[in-house]
């Protein structure tokens, strides 16, 4: 079973860990890609004002320009607990025991903007890149598109493919039996199912983490339904989707 997540905006700064290392990171046949994305990235910092103006940062968040431009020699820290935003804040990864973060290590992976795909303990430094940054000269989409489908393609467990669908559009999960898109939907007062916006982020995290807790390798949709019913959680699919309801 593979849990593809997607990063969060805001990262915890500092680390313990060496510097950034292409050998600490799973998926080596991404290497040439991060690189290409880390020089360009770095070389944009040396010009502040470009910089704010290709991520749009405010001016509360210049501070990203020196980050980014000591991505080679900052401190690391595994991904899973460097990204704070709500999923990750759901997710609550400081509080998983040793063997619950093996368990994520080996069946979650996230989908980092400048890293593409890395493993939950992969170690990485802070940094400012999302889906939607625009690098001049580089198009994160056409960058990222067919590398990153051809290596999920490569894939025969199931996939649950919790990312936003901006994140999905930089490198597509294969569309088969096993791969599912997850949507988090609720149900109104007039009994109409509607998709959440900000709070979907905090249940896929929930939901990420009791599965994590579970330590449970999930060969197929239905046993992973059956789990879910039982554990409190409410599963339907929808064709090639998931809708988690909420």
């Amino acid at each position: 079973m593979l849990i593809l997540l997607p990063p969060s905006e805001t990262k915890r700064a500092g680390g313990t860990g060496l510097s950034l290392s292409a050998q600490a990171l799973r998926f080596p046949e991404l290497a040439a890609h991060r690189s290409a994305l880390l020089d360009a990235l770095t070389e944009l910092a040396k010009t502040p004002e470009a910089m704010v103006s290709a991520l749009k940062l405010g001016p509360k968040q210049r501070g990203e320009v020196d980050i980014n431009g000591r991505l080679l020699d900052a401190p690391t820290m595994p991904a899973l607990d460097r990204y704070t935003g709500v999923l990750f804040e759901a997710l609550d990864s400081e509080t998983l025991t040793p063997s619950q973060r093996a368990f994520a290590d080996s069946h979650v992976v996230i989908h980092s903007a400048l890293f593409g795909l890395v493993h939950a303990l992969d170690p990485i430094p802070a940094y400012r890149l999302s889906q939607s940054s625009r690098i001049p000269g580089l198009s994160l989409k056409k960058h990222w598109r067919d590398s990153l489908r051809a290596l999920l393609a490569e894939r025969n467990d199931l996939i649950i493919d919790m990312r936003s669908e901006g994140y999905a559009e930089l490198g597509a999960a294969p569309d088969r039996v096993g791969s599912y898109y997850v949507r988090v939907l609720t149900t109104g007062s007039d009994g109409r199912r509607r998709a959440l916006n900000h709070f979907n982020k905090k249940a896929k995290g929930e939901f990420a983490r009791a599965v994590i807790c579970a330590e449970r390798d999930f060969t197929d949709l239905d046993a992973l339904v059956e789990w879910a019913a039982a554990s409190g959680w409410r599963l339907e699919r929808t064709e090639d989707e998931i809708a988690l309801i909420v």
